[in-house]
């Protein structure tokens, strides 16, 4: 279907309009039928996507204000189709929630919530650098509203420190994209914001190096990345339980999504010099963000906490730089939207009957709402990672990515894991079981048919993804493997980070790592990007280049005079590697 993205990302928009201009009575019907509606226009989206296909589909390209080079350029891979499918798939729970979670101005709330799909799908289908950066910022004004018009006694402050925090990224990327406009107009002597054309420049290592800085800083701050994370637990407290689960569900994913479509294609050499910091920040918040979740007393807080070490775990597969690392990356992407999603939302459940998050006000919840307590043990299970449920898969092949060549950061994020399982249980053993300490909870009833209609689908995704991940494998596995294959032009050794001068010995890559699983398809070709030819396998430096053939017929007398004086000192070509 021609235009399939500009529907699929301008509908929750338009929606978003009519729902503000309609009666405060009917707004909840009209917001849930505009995100259903959305919904099922982006299911074409799975069904059409060629699984087989690394490059972009269902491409619209356009010229939009073409005496500055901005072209209004949509098209998704295997990645972004998932997260667009995710951010479709979770507003109509988010709505759903929203019907008794909402006190006041539905109109407005409802609206803004629509608005805000439509920016971050339009974040992850933009291929024009500028039109991306519209969709990023605008994804900032309704969430700062989210917080601050309904969120809980501290919402002004959380609300603020979310602005500036975000605000502060932004501008740096927008300097480092300006940089990126300047030098294709130098080079080529024609603006454009395109990203296929500002990826096939042949970028200064200097200007790599300040520009990864400058999105890696944007992009880290929406992970969040430890130490710039201070902004989210304040933000999760203070929200709505709606405002947690989208910004938990899907806007986190978009600073990872900025590390693998721009800042790590577009600057190599900046994953190479700066991948070592990345990932012993990404170690340093798994195991951080774990230990500070274990004392947390509130619960909501505490699934805050348990974002930054399930995100850092994300961040470690995908500069792992290799299929498994990085495809965990995104499979655990996907998970943490639907696992962490899910907690916010019994979190809110139970908010709303008991008005506390506070651990100690509840206890032995089993005997009295058993259904509650039922959805709450799976999404605990599929929080720490239990086999046969989806955070395991992701994880897995996260540590499985990560161990091939960095082992002793690895085995300490591991344990990140068995601090996820000790908080959880824990948080679960006082809340859920027990003896009926407080008189109050007696009185509590179970989940009513609503709330189970809009739980349920996402303990089928628990367990269906946990149990069948190939299907999304499939589509994320090629377009990571072009993700891998251009950020590994810029090796200078046998592995990624071997190369980087001042790097601790135990972040160095093992020998048996040397050579990636997919390097012969990217060593030995020039790339458009940067028209250099990268190294083929880890060769001595005096090795025969790849055109010479160790057996060569032997020349004609006057050819072999001719060529004598040439190569009379030359050392012997060495033979060819096999």
């Amino acid at each position: 279907m021609d235009h399939l993205l500009s529907i699929v990302t301008f509908l929750p928009i338009i929606g978003a309009l009519v729902v503000a201009a309609l009666p405060e009575q009917t707004s909840k019907g009209a917001a849930m039928a505009v995100s259903l509606v959305a919904l099922l226009a982006s299911l074409p989206l799975w069904f059409g996507f060629d699984p087989n296909g690394a490059e972009y589909q269902f491409v619209e390209d356009m010229a939009w204000i073409d005496a500055f080079g901005v072209r209004y350029h949509l098209g998704i891979d295997g990645v972004s189709l998932l997260l667009v499918l995710l951010t479709t798939a979770l507003m109509p729970i988010i709505v759903a929630a929203g019907f008794s979670g909402v006190e006041k101005g539905h109109r407005a709330y409802f609206a803004l919530m629509l608005a805000l799909e439509g920016a971050m799908i339009g974040s992850f289908v933009a291929l024009d650098t500028f039109l991306f950066y519209l969709f990023w910022e605008a994804v900032l004004i309704p969430m700062y509203f989210l917080v601050g018009l309904w969120g809980g006694e501290n919402r002004i402050y959380a609300a603020v420190k979310l602005f500036l925090y975000t605000v502060a990224g932004s501008l740096l990327m927008l300097v480092a994209f300006i940089s990126l406009y300047a030098l294709h107009y130098d080079v080529h002597h024609v603006w454009s914001t395109d990203l296929p054309s500002l990826l096939a420049l042949d970028v200064p290592r200097n200007m790599q190096l300040w520009c990864f800085a400058a999105f890696a800083l944007a992009f880290a701050i929406k992970v969040p990345m430890f130490p710039v994370h201070t902004w989210l637990p304040d933000a999760h407290v203070q929200a709505p339980t709606g405002g947690s689960v989208v910004l938990a569900g899907v806007m986190l994913k978009m600073g990872t999504y900025g590390f693998y479509r721009f800042a790590m294609p577009l600057f190599p050499k900046g994953v190479v010099a700066f991948g070592p910091v990345i990932i012993a920040l990404a170690v340093i918040g798994i195991v951080y963000g774990a230990l500070v979740a274990m004392v947390q007393d509130d619960i909501k807080k505490l699934v805050a906490y348990s974002s930054v070490s399930h995100m850092g775990f994300v961040m470690l597969g995908l500069f792992a730089l290799n299929e498994p690392g990085a495809s965990g990356a995104v499979y655990q992407m996907l998970n943490h939207g639907v696992s962490t999603g899910a907690l916010f939302l019994l979190v809110g459940i139970v908010y709303e009957r008991r008005h506390t998050r506070r651990i100690v006000d509840y206890g032995g919840l089993a005997k009295v709402v058993p259904v509650f307590a039922t959805f709450f043990m799976l999404v605990t299970f599929s929080s720490i990672g239990l086999p046969l449920l989806n955070g395991f898969v992701g994880e897995f092949m996260i540590l499985l990515g990560a161990f091939q060549f960095a082992p002793w950061p690895t085995a300490v994020a591991a344990t990140g894991v068995i601090f996820g399982a000790a908080y959880m249980l824990w948080m679960f053993q006082r809340v859920v079981f027990g003896p009926l300490t407080n008189r109050e909870n007696a009185a509590l009833t179970d989940m009513n048919g609503r709330e189970i209609a809009y739980m349920a689908p996402l303990a089928v995704a628990i367990v269906a993804m946990g149990i069948f991940p190939q299907p999304f494998l499939d589509r994320i596995n090629p377009s990571v493997d072009r993700f891998l294959d251009r950020v590994h032009v810029a090796w200078e050794g046998p592995s990624p980070y071997a190369s980087v001068s001042g790097v601790p010995g135990w972040l160095l890559p093992h020998e048996a790592s040397a050579v990636p699983a997919h390097a012969d398809t990217v060593h030995g070709e020039a790339t458009p990007a940067h028209g250099e030819a990268a190294p083929a396998v880890a060769a001595p430096a005096e090795a025969a280049p790849s055109h010479v053939e160790p057996a060569a017929a032997e020349p004609a007398p006057s050819e072999a005079a001719a060529a004598a004086p040439a190569t009379e000192n030359a050392p012997a070509p060495a033979p060819e590697a096999h």
